[in-house]
């Protein structure tokens, strides 16, 4: 990386505002393989790949009117894991520190990262070359042609995306409308619930296909009718909204590591018994008609632009800081549950035999459910700061009812 230090994008500085105890905005993604990880092979190929992503190598900084990044030399290691999933990469104890970290178990490879350090996208395509790296390290002759998943140019991996596709296009109108708050208490200690739900990827597909609709769709049907059940009746006129990550690299010729997603609301007030199928076709509309490649692009562009506002440069970060977590925290009461689909996750067919699977999970201050899928394998990753389980339980319920074989995982929390 030619610079030393360099500025956040937009979406970091509000990760860096806004992160604590509750919810220290990390996001972790794990590739299980069909074998015990070999920890001194995996700390080589962790040498590796960090020299590949020059930008995360890098520490974070407090100055008088933003935060920046600092390049370092410090080199990471992989460690085996004892702390619980998604814990805190930037407070305190960790000033200084590099924003990610790599841990093993078994035969699990695990990436943890601090939200303004990348995105899922980003973060996953880091994961995919350490795998193929480590997978390389173990069997060299057999795997000598294989390459990650994740091809870009240093220059790729490094570029600032909303900078640089900013069109100063008109922010799409947006009703600041109050989302139905799931009832629960919050667990003590700022502690958060983490579930793996599997289920057969082609029978989900296949069922989200015969209502019309995309599996995100369909799962995000499945979700409001878990949350209905859980209504009080004198709130099922309130409206559920779910949240959901738009990768921007969908919508613009960018390969960057660094964060580069939008998100969009979509909201759902219950008339009624709606069905599955009402509910996944309504949805499906709604989500389609946000998704246009207009509206992504002026939704970017009005978020970028507040940044370029010429009154907010000179501000100082003390006063900055307090005010993004004002809105921030008015955002939220916008929403109900986030959603977020990775998609399916792809690998060298020569790689394949070796891997078991991905999954993955994000810090929240609610309910947070982030999906992806490797083969026929598809994995909801569900984090809960609630104390009650009663929605994921209705959720499995469902896909169950719909025929789909449920696995469910569960963390420990302490009472």
């Amino acid at each position: 990386m030619a610079e030393s230090w360099y500025k956040l994008d937009n979406v970091a500085k509000l990760f860096v505002a806004t992160n604590s105890r509750r919810d220290p905005r990390v996001f972790r993604i794990s590739c299980t393989l069909n074998e015990e990880i070999d920890p001194a092979a995996l700390d080589k190929a962790l040498a590796k790949t960090a020299k590949l992503f020059r930008g995360f190598q890098v520490t974070l900084h407090q100055g008088l009117f933003w935060h920046y990044f600092e390049a370092t030399d410090k080199v990471p290691h992989a460690v085996p894991e004892t702390l619980p999933p998604c814990s805190a990469l930037y407070d305190e104890a960790h000033r200084n520190g590099l924003l990610y970290r790599v841990c093993w178990y078994g035969s699990r490879i695990t990436l943890e990262m601090f939200h303004a350090l990348s995105d899922g996208t980003g973060g996953l395509g880091f994961l995919q070359t350490l795998v193929c790296l480590y997978l390389k390290e173990k069997h060299p002759e057999a795997l000598a042609d294989a390459v990650p998943e994740y091809d870009a140019t240093a220059a790729e991996r490094d570029c600032d995306s909303y900078r640089k596709f900013y069109g100063s296009r008109k922010a799409p109108a947006d009703k600041k409308t109050r989302a139905y708050q799931l009832h629960s208490l919050h667990l003590p200690y700022d502690q958060s619930q983490f579930f793996e739900v599997h289920v057969p990827a082609g029978k989900l597909i296949a069922e989200a296909k015969g209502c019309g609709v995309s599996a995100t769709s369909w799962l995000a049907a499945q979700l409001l009718l878990a949350i209905r059940a859980d209504m009080p009746s004198l709130e099922k006129g309130r409206p559920v909204v779910l949240s959901l990550p738009v990768n921007l690299r969908n919508y613009y010729p960018s390969a960057t590591a660094r964060n580069f997603f939008n998100t969009i609301k979509v909201p759902c007030v219950f008339t009624g018994e709606e069905t599955l199928e009402e509910l996944a076709r309504t949805f499906d509309e709604n989500l389609r008609g946000q998704l246009t490649k207009e509206n992504i692009m002026a939704q970017m562009d009005g978020f970028e632009k507040l940044e370029r506002f010429a009154g907010v440069k000179p501000v100082p970060l003390v006063l900055k800081n307090p005010t993004v977590r004002f809105f921030n925290w008015l955002e939220k009461r916008r929403e109900t549950a986030t959603i977020s689909n990775l998609g399916r996750v792809k690998a060298d067919p020569a790689l394949q035999p070796y891997i078991r699977g991905y999954s993955a999970w994000c810090s929240t201050s609610a309910l947070f459910i982030t999906v992806c899928s490797y083969g026929d394998d598809m994995v909801l990753g569900v984090t809960s700061t609630y104390r009650s389980t009663d929605v994921l339980k209705d959720l499995v319920r469902g896909l169950s009812r719909a025929g789909l074989d449920v696995a469910l995982y569960a963390s420990e929390v302490r009472g």
